[in-house]
């Protein structure tokens, strides 16, 4: 009998008996040891899709992030918003922008100028069940006030916001599944074409 009819027929008669169906197994057992070599880099691949991503976002927000101007003009920031600069002799702008690379306030008014790549790299993964994190804060004071936007002094009208965090999120968030599948055809060695 035909190795696949008898295959066939074993199935229809209460369940799958292959017996001897001339079906070779070896690859599906090198498969599995392979799978199986894969799982205790699944983690490590992981926090590096995520921190590979929050490169990404930080990248976006430190180019969409503001710098303020204090020579007492009107000026059309990134974001497409006008604003009118207060004068202050001496003070330079770019604390906001800093402080995506920064730990405090103070780092980030120093003028001390961060790798986005490095900080991104050493920001702790944190795992929350299946969910892997990444914080990416601003520890400026007024941070949240570019971010969201605020009440004018005398809280007469509102300043909008940038949402410059908020959109390099979205952004990052829509591409990472292609990020994530060339990552994983890379590490899996081109298996998933």
């Amino acid at each position: 009998m035909n190795p696949i009819r008898k295959l066939c027929w074993n199935y229809g008669r209460g369940g799958l008996k292959t017996g001897k169906s001339g079906f070779d197994v070896s690859g599906l057992k090198k498969l599995q040891k392979e799978l199986e070599k894969l799982k205790d880099k699944a983690e490590p691949f992981a926090e590096e899709c995520t921190k590979d991503l929050g490169k990404r976002v930080l990248r976006r927000v430190i180019k969409r992030t503001p710098v303020g101007v204090y020579d007492g003009s009107t000026y059309t920031c990134e974001s497409g918003l006008s604003h009118k600069s207060s004068k202050q002799k001496g003070k330079v702008g770019g604390t906001l922008r800093r402080g995506w690379t920064s730990k405090t306030h103070a780092e980030a008014e120093s003028g001390g100028k961060g790798n986005a790549k490095e900080y991104a790299a050493s920001l702790p993964v944190k795992k929350e069940g299946n969910k892997l994190t990444l914080d990416i804060a601003n520890p400026v004071e007024y941070a949240s006030y570019v971010e969201y936007g605020h009440r004018k002094r005398g809280g007469k009208g509102w300043v909008q916001g940038h949402f410059m965090l908020e959109k390099s999120r979205q952004e990052v968030e829509k591409i990472a599944p292609k990020v994530i599948e060339a990552k994983l055809n890379k590490f899996m060695g081109g298996g998933f074409k």
